[in-house]
């Protein structure tokens, strides 16, 4: 088996690889960009607003790119490393996603006592707007750190080894944060748990 070359834009080569060619040739970082782009906005998305995560996707790009003589394969993947600059960003932005968060639980509240109806449909979106209504409560309460291991897990579904990995924690600490915050989250929420998303290993 030949080694792939690293030359040529058309073979397929790891984000690893591609990230030590961009220190030579720093056009290839345009690989990187484009192969995590619209993952990493989505997740900014998701946390911030549409508005934020547009600004703030072009900034996780463009440290990362600053910073790729940095990167070291031997402490983990491109992917994980991005979300470590996103999850960074999002500290700079806590009020907007608090007041996300915030708007959340309001718009759940003012749906919650519409008037019920014996139709399960209804039932179901009340329940739903509740429960929401209920998860972005306890999501703006947990601690900062909570929340990043928690979103980064549900929203961004990075196993516990890259959670640890973006946010340079123990692999430990990352299971032992998820658990007691899932934990929380569903007594919180009378046993549902709507953050099923993400790995668990």
């Amino acid at each position: 088996m030949t080694a792939p070359d690293l030359t040529d834009p058309t073979e397929a080569i790891s984000d690893a690889a591609l990230l030590a060619l961009s220190r030579r040739r720093p056009e290839r970082f345009g690989e990187i960009y484009d192969r995590y782009v619209s993952e990493i906005h989505a997740y900014l998305g998701r946390r911030l607003d549409r508005q934020a995560a547009d600004d703030l996707t072009a900034e996780v790009f463009l440290a990362a790119f600053r910073k790729r003589e940095t990167f070291d394969p031997e402490r983990g993947e491109v992917r994980p490393w991005l979300y470590g600059f996103a999850t960074n960003l999002i500290s700079s932005h806590r009020r907007t996603e608090t007041r996300r968060l915030a708007a959340l639980q309001r718009s759940a509240t003012a749906h919650g006592g519409a008037e019920h109806s014996h139709e399960e449909r209804v039932v179901t979106r009340i329940d739903a707007a509740s429960a929401q209504g209920r998860l972005a409560a306890e999501l703006r309460a947990l601690p900062d750190g909570d929340r990043d291991v928690l979103l980064l897990s549900a929203l961004g579904e990075l196993s516990h080894e890259e959670v640890a990995k973006a946010l340079d924690i123990p692999y430990g600490t990352v299971g032992s944060r998820l658990s007691r915050v899932r934990r929380k989250l569903r007594a919180a929420l009378g046993g549902i748990n709507p953050l099923l998303g993400g790995s668990d290993g």
